[in-house]
């Protein structure tokens, strides 16, 4: 990625894990979300990724860097790992060194998703399966690994540091979550309570239990 791509070596990793689906979002947590994403991104020199398709938390990413992002397109490290069999028209984008125009509009009556195009990169995980969300979910972790061997400066002793933020999501949440925090050394998690489902029940667990108190916050 870095020499492909040209990225920027990453200072930290922002994972947003949240709802594939649409969801609403209140007005309140929403500019929270968005703002606090952007600007923690542009702070620090993150690199932040997604699911990269344009429904569920991956929308609000791509909103985010739309209205709060830096016109500097090569500062918009924003990187969707996605399924391709989710992928509205994925034939549009097969070719080798070629240039492929992709137009990120939705059929309305697909059943698929098109990508968000205020992503910057992408990464397409084929495992053969139509229509189905969760084969990137192995990538994405091997990843986010990976990158945290990486040294932050080549004369520093540092690997990338890595926090997992959630909004809303379903009972997978639950579990990737509870992978982060049980990695050697834990992955910090931020949730943004009052975005709905798994968020709201890890915030209120959190509330109720002292487990992994020291690697949770909790946006209200």
């Amino acid at each position: 990625m870095l020499r492909e791509w040209q990225m920027e070596r990453p200072k930290l990793l922002l994972s947003i894990h949240g709802g594939s689906e649409n969801f609403s979002l209140s007005p309140k947590v929403k500019q929270t979300f968005s703002k606090g994403l952007i600007t923690a991104a542009l702070s620090t020199g993150a690199w932040i990724l997604s699911d990269g398709i344009n429904t569920g938390v991956s929308k609000y990413v791509g909103e985010a860097v739309k209205t709060f992002g830096s016109h500097d397109l090569r500062k918009r490290n924003t990187v969707g790992i996605t399924p391709w069999g989710v992928i509205d028209n994925n034939t549009d984008l097969i070719g080798r060194d070629a240039f492929r125009p992709y137009y990120p509009v939705g059929n309305p009556f697909s059943k698929r998703s098109c990508l968000s195009g205020f992503h910057s990169h992408f990464l397409l995980v084929d495992d053969g399966t139509q229509g189905k969300h969760g084969c990137q979910h192995g990538l994405r972790q091997k990843l986010e690994k990976q990158i945290q061997l990486q040294k932050i400066h080549p004369r520093l002793n540092q690997g990338v540091p890595v926090v997992c933020v959630v909004v809303e999501g379903g009972p997978a949440i639950v579990s990737t979550v509870l992978d982060y925090v049980s990695r050697a050394p834990p992955v910090p998690v931020f949730v943004f309570k009052g975005s709905g489902r798994a968020a709201d029940l890890l915030a209120f667990l959190h509330k109720h239990t002292s487990s992994y108190g020291l690697y949770f916050w909790i946006s209200t």
